[in-house]
């Protein structure tokens, strides 16, 4: 039987993958001939490492994703590169990308990219306290996101099958969730992926997804927040339809899914209730 590993066991294999991914990122840079400038950034589960650089054009960022070679490829893999297809968005553009690979065990992918001249909303990805963009933010998101969503792709973000799955799984087989409307989504909008002044980040996931995801997403994660709740079901009245409700039940189960894996033990009740009320609005 194997041991299972103790708690001390797994801080320090932690801590050597973050050791780890630093000399990937310290890879990266010398291969694009950047200095870095801040202290890295890792992203969640550490499976990223990004940081400010410097370089002979100007600041730029750097990030650099490893993978288990079977999971390094696909939709998630390249996205952010591909999102450079994306106009009328304020977002990084990818300026450049180097792949190498570890052994048969790990494949990284670095990416450098521009910097935008501005700072995160939150450093985790729910609403800390206090947060209240101003009014001209969220009309710049407004308009960022209508746009998004009318901009064609053959990308997938999520699709019927997904939805099924992660509604069935959290709430019973019996939930009806057919989509009805499908349009372009970020597919990942939280407030850790939003800068003020406007602008968007970490677009490995977009593509094809439910009308109304990204407005459900932000405000399943604000939902600790109810002021700023408010706001964001004012500045976004899909959220009050047919199709928001059922955007709103499969970001609710996908959170509650991500909760099991230990993500934001705090929305566990405020999703839960938000959930109970969505299931009675289905038709």
């Amino acid at each position: 039987m194997t041991a299972v590993p103790g708690p001390d066991e797994v801080a320090e294999a932690d801590r050597r993958f973050r050791l780890w991914m630093r000399r990937n990122l310290e890879h990266a840079a010398a291969h694009f001939q950047l200095r870095i400038t801040g202290e890295p950034v890792f992203g969640w589960r550490d499976r990223s490492i990004s940081a400010p650089a410097n370089s002979l054009d100007g600041p730029r960022w750097l990030r650099v994703v490893s993978e288990q070679p079977q999971w390094a490829h696909g939709r998630g893999w390249t996205g952010i590169a591909d999102a450079n297809t994306l106009s009328g968005v304020p977002k990084p553009c990818v300026l450049g990308v180097h792949e190498w690979q570890e052994g048969d065990w790990r494949r990284q992918r670095a990416e450098v990219m521009t910097l935008m001249p501005a700072a995160r909303c939150s450093p985790t990805d729910t609403a800390p306290p206090g947060l209240d963009p101003p009014d001209g933010w969220w009309q710049d998101l407004q308009q960022a996101l209508q746009h998004l969503a009318s901009t064609p792709t053959e990308r997938i973000s999520t699709d019927q099958a997904k939805v099924d799955h992660r509604v069935h799984a959290a709430f019973g087989a019996d939930i009806d969730c057919r989509i009805q409307r499908w349009e372009t989504v970020h597919g990942d909008l939280h407030w850790a992926n939003l800068l003020n002044p406007l602008a968007i980040l970490d677009w490995e996931l977009w593509g094809r997804g439910p009308a109304g995801t990204d407005a459900a997403t932000l405000y399943c994660y604000s939902l600790t927040a109810p002021g700023l709740g408010q706001k964001i079901r004012a500045h976004f009245p899909v959220l009050d339809t047919p199709d928001g409700h059922r955007a709103q039940l499969y970001v609710t189960a996908r959170l509650l899914h991500r909760i099991t894996l230990g993500d934001h033990p705090q929305l566990t009740e405020p999703l839960k209730k938000h959930a109970r009320n969505l299931l009675r609005a289905l038709p």
